[in-house]
């Protein structure tokens, strides 16, 4: 049986314990990281974790955040910081992305700094140099990616990452009126014992067979809660094995063909939206499948319209960033095509007029 929960006994479930310990090795050739946990609750919380984790790794209580990192991601760190006792400083974004010499004079005296790769706006960040700007300042830079993206962007392993993080949803999952997720944590392997979760491992049995086993359950439900590194109680097994199958199933080759997909149908709907007389609130970006554009008036107005027209075109940002009351977050992906697109540019001409 499959569920989100801890397989009590866990070397009875050696079925269980495998299908996880493939999932832990999809995540690190996929981040180029060293090592995974079993996944996380969603890819908010894995944020919060992240900060705990490195301020015992530094001993430091600074937090920093980019501002173009997900509001629901900022708002679940600012949430657990009192209890964590982090400060939480955010740095704002410039035309879309992040500036790496904000971010490197905010990251002084930081445990960690986290962005966002693509961020909320789908702008591609400078991410390299943002993970140095932090690496100099001795702060961990942590990127939270989308895993999708990765078939066509760097690994942030590969530039310079202490942690990964994200929200695994895209890769395998549907939506089910806004869940259940999975998030996903990934580390270089110093880190390790300081990771939430649980981590899988593979050993050998007295008979000399391969077998599975629970490594690390640093979580205070199985150790002395203040040496736990999390305190959320359950994980998201069942999803983050789809998540598996989505990614085993596509293959790298695949992994780079839905990325490029992303990208030829966000370019397509970009252009698309600029030749009906839309303005992109971040022009000079380059973006994955999210961009923003101005509609003209308050955008949470027109997606009311448009959606009893049966178009849902985007995310209204004046949620959540000041100034953009008449923008919307357009996300374009695999799952749509050409005509899809058109229809909504029809629409939002017609709720725009």
């Amino acid at each position: 049986m499959l569920t989100a929960y801890t397989p009590y006994q866990p070397e009875m479930s050696q079925g269980v314990l495998q299908a996880i310990f493939e999932y832990q090795t999809a995540i690190c050739e996929l981040t180029g990281m060293d090592v995974s946990n079993a996944s996380g609750y969603d890819g908010t919380t894995v944020a919060a974790d992240a900060c705990f984790l490195a301020k015992h790794a530094t001993g430091r209580s600074k937090v920093v955040l980019a501002e173009a990192l997900n509001p629901q991601v900022r708002q679940v760190v600012k949430t657990y910081a009192p209890g964590f006792g982090l400060d939480v400083v955010e740095v704002p974004h410039r035309s879309g992305v992040t500036d790496p010499d904000e971010f490197r004079e905010a990251c002084r005296d930081a445990a960690c700094a986290i962005f966002q790769q693509p961020n909320f706006f789908g702008c591609l960040e400078p991410a390299p140099d943002l993970a140095a700007a932090a690496n100099e300042a001795e702060a961990l830079p942590v990127a939270h990616v989308d895993p999708v993206s990765l078939g066509v962007l760097e690994a942030p392993g590969a530039y310079g990452c202490a942690l990964a993080i994200g929200e695994g949803q895209s890769a395998g999952n549907y939506q089910s009126y806004g869940g259940p997720h999975y998030g996903f944590f990934a580390a270089r392997s110093a880190y390790i014992r300081r990771m939430p979760g649980r981590i899988v491992g593979e050993t050998i049995d007295a008979a000399g067979k391969r077998g599975y086993v629970l490594t690390l359950q640093t979580r205070e439900q199985h150790i002395r809660r203040e040496k736990a590194t999390s305190n959320i109680t359950t994980n998201q097994t069942l999803l983050a094995l789809a998540g598996l199958v989505h990614l085993s199933w596509l293959g790298s080759e695949g992994l780079r063909e839905l990325g490029e997909t992303c990208l030829a149908l966000g370019r397509y709907a970009r252009e698309r939206l600029e030749r009906a007389g839309f303005e992109l609130v971040f022009p000079d970006q380059t973006t994955f499948k999210e961009f923003a554009v101005r509609v003209g008036r308050p955008a949470a107005e027109v997606v009311t319209e448009a959606r009893r027209k049966g178009v849902h075109p985007g995310y209204a940002l004046g949620r959540d960033y000041e100034g953009l009351d008449d923008a919307l977050l357009v996300c374009v992906t695999e799952r749509r095509s050409p005509a899809d697109v058109d229809r909504l540019v029809d629409v939002l001409v017609e709720r725009a007029a």
